[in-house]
């Protein structure tokens, strides 16, 4: 009788170290000896409650000097997000009609969540997230904004849910994928782009369960990524990753892997299966 207890108390302490340490498995953890991880309350959500936390957060495309709308034939719409059953979650669909902006045409809807604040060098960020099973991305990076002395993407995890004959050939496993990328855009200043990237097969597609994804920026010329605990690979910048950078969770349509004429998984499959959750998203400092 005594042995129920016992199992609700380990799970309860299993799920307290979860929320205070970062998700390494044993041996992982890259922290030097002399240092402890702190978390980052302001670039973390374990999403319990009912509504988006807006002192963290925004779901509108265009807010807070964002002007990226999404990637025709996909619009990102604020009501295709929401927080529910403890997840962040961004559904995926067809629009009532087409919509003509700025003479591109968008048929679908996605969503984009965007942090309020910035992330810098030295953190270490992660997710637990389950893509969506259609031809729309499921997504968790980091990007400056337009102002930023340097045009910098960070792409910890980018897949899709779903590959077919019309995808490009060089994309048709990413629906069983960790990817990351490192991106300099190209600037007045700084003309030439620099991308670099990298990846590894995941155990199963995306969306048959929901995996951790984690990056450590550990230098402004080192950035390291974790999948489920472990490390997998580094990314090495030809130039300094060194501009404050904010959280990007963009559902997206790729002209690459297009969206079949009568619409695919995203007209017909169910609205789980349409649906990129987030469980949590941490964010840890060194001290």
């Amino acid at each position: 009788m005594r042995l129920l207890p016992l199992l609700m108390f380990a799970c309860m302490l299993n799920t307290t170290m979860a929320q205070t340490l970062p998700f390494f498995v044993e041996g992982e953890d890259p922290r030097p000896s002399d240092k402890v991880w702190k978390p980052v309350d302001l670039l973390s959500d374990e999403f319990d409650g009912d509504e988006l936390d807006v002192t963290k957060w925004t779901k509108e495309p265009a807010a807070k000097d964002w002007g990226w709308i999404g990637r025709p034939p996909g619009l990102f719409q604020p009501e295709s997000v929401a927080v529910e059953e403890g997840n962040l979650r961004v559904t995926v669909g067809v629009l009532e009609s087409p919509v003509v902006i700025k003479e591109k045409e968008f048929k679908y809807h996605g969503g984009i969540v965007r942090s309020l604040h910035p992330g810098t060098v030295g953190w270490y960020y992660e997710c637990r997230m389950k893509a969506n099973k259609t031809e729309m991305s499921s997504t968790f990076w980091l990007m400056t904004k337009g102002n930023a002395p340097k045009k910098l993407e960070f792409d910890i995890q980018e897949c899709v849910g779903r590959t077919s004959e019309l995808t490009a050939g060089w994309g048709r496993n990413w629906n069983q994928i960790f990817h990351s990328n490192a991106i300099r855009r190209p600037t007045e200043e700084q003309p030439e782009k620099i991308q670099i990237q990298n990846s590894v097969q995941t155990e199963t597609p995306n969306w048959e369960r929901y995996y951790v994804y984690g990056a450590w920026w550990k230098s402004p010329r080192e950035l390291r990524f974790y999948l489920d605990g472990k490390y997998v690979y580094s990314l090495e910048p030809g130039v300094d990753w060194d501009v404050p950078s904010y959280y990007q969770m963009a559902i997206e349509t790729y002209d690459w892997n297009p969206v079949p004429e009568d619409g695919g998984l995203v007209a017909t499959a169910s609205r789980e299966e349409r649906t990129t959750s987030y469980d949590w998203i941490r964010t840890w400092r060194l001290e």
